[in-house]
């Protein structure tokens, strides 16, 4: 019998891939990398794949690997050295695929709080939601989807099984047994709050922390400050009908869905941390919002104001500044541009200002040096960075989890792409977890800011207290 082999297979294509999706949940551990499609005005690619061969779990600094018949290993390396040994063990895909995004490989999130042990600051907030640190699978199979061609392929790597193959083919054309198997929460089509959004901190504590950082600020410790504020809800039912809605709610090009046992994460990112292609890395980060306008003078205004915000311009600017330098640990020296600063993005419910910085990818470097070279993403944390996470830790209520971490993918291609994932609901057990934060600066208008952190979620809460 002839060795297994990277199989690439045309698939029909259809532009929103929600039904698709569907049609593999009742497989372990289902993820979509969800561009937005067709309501997002931007995103290319949508990653369809589930039933992945291990799992790693980072929790605390302690690793598990667990394979597909649960067996368990526990290893004391980093969790960006053991995410790089699983993906070193799968076979690289030929060039001849180096234009799919996603050929196998792994899929899943890094964790802000991955982030504090890079760092080397001690954990002294406390922990509401008991979601891993980080959570990656090898992942054999995918659907991709690219809305720019209008065309989707099926691609199964090597190490896909045969019988697996056939499961997932008869799956996803319709023909095979479609029931979601039982599994914690799960009730079908349905998902309620059991309790409504409520904040772990008040206004008044989000206003003295601003304040503070103000003084941080002006006693030279930092430049800028990202702070977040938590929220909380009960719920019961499916996350996956709350997901669809989200996803109508609020489309976006760095979306993710990923449920496991009682566990879901809901991503409605805008924002991409780091791509690396064929050698060439790429960030974008935002800095700068402004709430759209109730008519189009209004929205236009908006928009105007926050190109011209001179405040929101240097806050950008700080951070390009800093993932300059975060890139320069792993690109080529000389390489690194910014061929976009203060370009003008549009959602549902914000404008952003985003900025794109690029650069080539060193001799001996990785997709995994990269990441851990530069994360978590500066966007999200101010400048300087380490200082700037010391004081996160300092003043924020309860620790991050996967918020303002990364999701996304590696692939056997060498290719990476990873979202800064914001407006990012986390499902653990019946409690429903998001934040919204801002970066401050020595300008801030405090109010204006706790706000501008509403501003960014209340859309995504009030969607879920409508079902």
């Amino acid at each position: 019998m002839p060795a297994p082999t990277f199989d690439v297979i045309d698939f029909p294509y259809q532009p929103d891939a929600e039904s698709l999706f569907a049609r593999i949940r009742q497989l372990p551990d289902p993820v979509w990398l969800d561009s937005g499609k067709p309501r997002s005005l931007q995103g290319r690619f949508d990653i369809i794949s589930a039933a992945p061969t291990k799992i790693l779990e980072s929790h605390n600094g302690r690793n598990t690997l667990t394979d597909s018949n649960g067996v368990q290993s526990k290893s004391a390396d980093t969790p960006f050295a053991l995410a790089e040994a699983l993906w070193q063990e799968l076979e690289p895909a030929p060039p001849a695929l180096n234009s799919l995004p996603f050929s196998g490989g792994l899929l899943g999130y890094w964790g802000y709080t991955l982030g504090t042990a890079l760092h080397h600051i001690p954990r002294s907030s406390e922990s509401l939601c008991n979601l891993p640190d980080l959570r990656l699978g090898v992942y054999t199979w995918a659907l991709v989807l690219n809305h720019s061609t209008a065309k989707a392929q099926l691609i199964f790597h090597p190490q896909c099984a045969p019988g697996q193959r056939r499961e997932i083919r008869l799956l996803l054309e319709g023909s095979g047994p479609q029931h979601h198997q039982p599994v914690h929460n799960h009730m079908a089509d349905s998902f309620a709050l059991t309790s409504a959004f409520a904040p772990t901190s008040s206004q008044a504590d989000h206003i003295r922390s601003v304040e503070r950082i103000k003084d941080y600020i002006r006693a030279g410790d930092c430049y800028q400050v990202n702070l977040a504020q938590h929220f909380s809800a009960g719920y019961t039912g499916d996350t996956w009908h709350a997901y669809q809605q989200l996803r109508r709610a609020l489309p976006s090009p760095f979306s993710a869905y990923l449920e496991w046992q009682d566990n879901a994460v809901m991503s409605l990112s805008p924002e991409r941390f780091l791509k690396s292609s064929m050698g060439q890395v790429e960030t974008k980060p935002i800095k700068g919002t402004i709430k759209r306008g109730e008519t189009v003078e209004a929205d236009n205004n908006n928009a105007v104001e926050l190109i011209n915000s001179a405040k929101n311009r240097a806050e950008n600017l700080m951070i390009v500044d800093l993932l300059r330098n975060d890139l320069g640990k792993s690109c080529e020296p000389g390489s690194i541009r910014v061929p976009k600063l203060f370009a003008l993005e549009s959602f549902a419910n914000v404008h952003h200002l985003v900025s794109t910085i690029t650069g080539t990818l060193a001799k001996g470097e990785s997709p995994f040096s990269l990441l851990e070279g530069a994360f978590p993403g500066g966007s999200i944390t101010g400048a300087p960075k380490k200082r700037a996470m010391e004081i996160i830790e300092e003043l924020e209520v309860c620790q991050r989890s996967l918020y303002c971490g990364s999701f996304g993918y590696v692939s056997t291609t060498g290719r990476m792409d990873t979202n800064i994932a914001i407006r990012t609901l986390l499902a653990d057990g019946n409690a429903l977890h998001c934040w919204g934060g801002g970066g401050i600066v020595a300008e801030s208008d405090p109010q204006a800011e706790y706000q501008e952190s509403l501003d960014k979620i209340q859309l995504l809460m009030d969607c879920l207290q409508s079902l």
